[in-house]
């Protein structure tokens, strides 16, 4: 008979210390398992703790990356005076150029064709309040030239504003009324001038004032 290695028992088992003996099937089953959760558990966490940080740097990119996108889709202000000088040979009639204060600025100053064979000269407008009006003059304009203009809203009376009358036209309450939730409208000679923007009516008037004073100057 040879004899016993130290360490383990009479079958040649191994002695776990903390049980001065050799495990049983049972136990040895149950160690497993419970070292086999543990590794799953650690992964679980270590899993975890890769995705928050994954989450964290994608965060800080798109942030980063809308940053880049504002910046870059912002409108320079545009000279609308002289875009209205450039473009002044297009139009029987003077084009309106308001004087306004500093803290209006243009966003855009062009000639657009119209599918109804209708030109118009047009300035969009930031107000102080970072809304929207759009100035659009157009010669010898037709009724449904208007109605498209005004998105087919119906006249509410009108309003003097600078010694003119003025149309209204009041989409605000429409589900979708898109950039043209209100408008102003006046003629004067052969042009029609429209008014029509996001804007609240104390920026309407201030713009409307301004177009009146250069109209009868």
């Amino acid at each position: 008979m040879s004899p016993r290695q130290p360490g383990v028992d009479a079958d040649g088992r191994p002695i776990v210390a903390e049980l001065g003996r050799a495990e049983t099937a049972q136990e040895t089953a149950e160690r497993k398992a419970a070292a086999s959760a543990k590794r799953r558990n650690n992964q679980t966490v270590l899993n975890l703790s890769i995705a928050t940080v994954a989450s964290v740097l994608i965060a800080i990119f798109l942030v980063y990356a809308v940053g880049l996108t504002d910046q870059g889709s912002r409108i320079d202000p545009v000279d609308y005076r002289a875009a209205a000088e450039a473009a002044q040979d297009s139009f029987s009639e003077p084009l309106a150029t308001p004087q306004l204060s500093d803290d209006w600025s243009a966003n855009r100053a062009e000639i657009v064709r119209g599918s109804d064979g209708v030109t118009s000269w047009q300035i969009g407008f930031v107000t102080p309040n970072q809304r929207y009006i759009a100035l659009i003059q157009a010669v010898d304009a037709n009724p449904s030239w208007l109605a498209d203009t005004v998105r087919d809203a119906q006249q509410q009376g009108t309003r003097a504003i600078g010694g003119r009358d003025w149309q209204v036209y009041d989409r605000r309450d429409a589900s979708d009324p898109g950039n043209v939730a209100f408008a102003l409208v006046t003629v004067s000679g052969a042009s029609t001038i429209v008014l029509a923007g996001t804007a609240d009516d104390p920026e309407f008037e201030v713009l409307a004032e301004a177009v009146a004073a250069e109209l009868d100057s």
